[in-house]
């Protein structure tokens, strides 16, 4: 999908830091994160609740609320009247929330929208389903969170299988991906500014004590050497946990809005010119991104020569050798300042999150065309193209 008159304005892009799962937000509902963390990022950053008039919502693990959970997000935040979509589209949920807002600007129905994410992997549901017909009527149950990750109904692989399938097929050895994490890891590293300028501080207050975050949890520092020690994660594989990432918590979101008010907001702005999806031949994961990022390009009439800088959900580092060695980007342009495969991964806002830190990285840039890329459940992946102008 093309787009030209939707804008994020520079510096309403945001995100919590991301906990490791039974971290620090194991006990804090993800909605409530949501509020919290938006409802400060949204007064820090002097936008009135009563401007916004559409707000999209993306979640894919159910927490206690749900059913409400747009207008009763709007409703916390002081956003009289407003409503819009619930979205849950595996790890391109975040593409498709900011896709919803974008629509509603782009044809004109709304001027000043707002795309919130969030999601919890900790504790996460077990749902229980009745079955009258199984032998003594016993339920079928599924796990929130652990199930899709270990299976696919359509093909009953589970999400590393993937990584591996990947792998094999394109000969990637142990230590190539050994080499892409310890990257992704030193970016990360040295991406401090972004984050300062993306990261809002999370600080809920409880009956006995507080939830206070200030930076992301859970991140183990990683070495060649370490990550040369581990042994794959299941025999005859390449894929270690070094190089595969580890479930999280965390919200983000971003305000959309016309091209006049996004300039009026930020100065600059980082201007959506597309959103697509792709779905590649099953148990095929890691490959998805490349299609989805390529079908983005050629609606934003681009290709990936004039992408300046690329960021990605990355789940496994087979995803980004597999996406440079297709494309022909090098890899040190990808994820300048980290991305999931070192912070974690909570599902909806993670795409969210790599989004802000792309534009903050462009911004710092002096401008440029950037490209966020991530697979998602089901062999499929969404992709969104942005120029930033400052």
């Amino acid at each position: 999908m093309r787009l030209s008159k939707a804008a994020i304005p520079l510096g309403h892009a945001w995100s919590s830091p991301f906990a490791r799962w039974q971290g620090p937000l194991a006990n804090v509902n993800a909605i409530d994160l949501a509020v919290e963390v938006a409802g400060r990022a949204l007064k820090d950053r002097n936008i009135d609740p009563g401007t916004i008039t559409y707000l999209a919502a993306g979640a894919t693990i159910p927490q206690a609320g749900s059913f409400y959970l747009v207008p009763g997000i709007a409703a916390r935040l002081g956003f009289a009247g407003v409503t819009g979509p619930a979205i849950s589209q595996a790890c391109a949920t975040s593409a498709a929330t900011i896709q919803a807002a974008a629509v509603q600007v782009e044809t004109g129905a709304h001027d000043l929208t707002l795309a919130v994410t969030t999601d919890r992997t900790s504790n996460g549901p077990t749902m229980v389903y009745p079955a009258p017909s199984r032998p003594g009527g016993a339920p079928v149950t599924e796990h929130g969170v652990l199930d899709p990750i270990n299976r696919d109904p359509a093909t009953g692989q589970s999400m590393l299988d993937t990584a591996e399938k990947v792998a094999a097929e394109a000969g990637y050895a142990k230590g190539e991906l050994d080499e892409v994490a310890l990257l992704r890891h030193e970016q990360y590293r040295v991406g401090h500014g972004v984050r300062a300028r993306v990261l809002v501080d999370v600080d809920i207050p409880g009956r006995k004590s507080s939830v206070v975050l200030r930076e992301d949890h859970g991140i183990h520092d990683t070495t060649a050497e370490g990550l040369a020690k581990l042994g794959p994660a299941r025999p005859g594989g390449v894929v270690s946990f070094g190089t595969q990432t580890h479930p999280a918590d965390g919200t983000a979101g971003t305000v959309v809005a016309s091209l006049e008010r996004a300039r009026e907001l930020g100065g600059g702005v980082a201007q959506l010119l597309s959103v697509n999806y792709a779905r590649v031949e099953a148990a095929h994961m890691p490959k998805a991104p490349v299609p989805a990022a390529l079908a983005a390009l050629r609606d934003a009439e681009m290709t990936i020569k004039d992408v300046d800088v690329v960021a990605t959900h990355n789940p496994f580092a087979v995803n980004d050798l597999y996406f440079s060695r297709e494309t022909g980007f090098p890899l040190d342009r990808m994820n300048p300042a980290g991305c999931s495969l070192v912070y974690g991964h909570p599902q909806g806002p993670t795409g969210a999150r790599a989004v802000a830190e792309l534009i903050e990285v462009l911004r710092d840039k002096g401008g440029g065309v950037g490209l966020f890329t991530g697979c998602a459940a089901g062999d499929t992946a969404g992709a969104l193209v942005l120029r930033v102008t400052d």
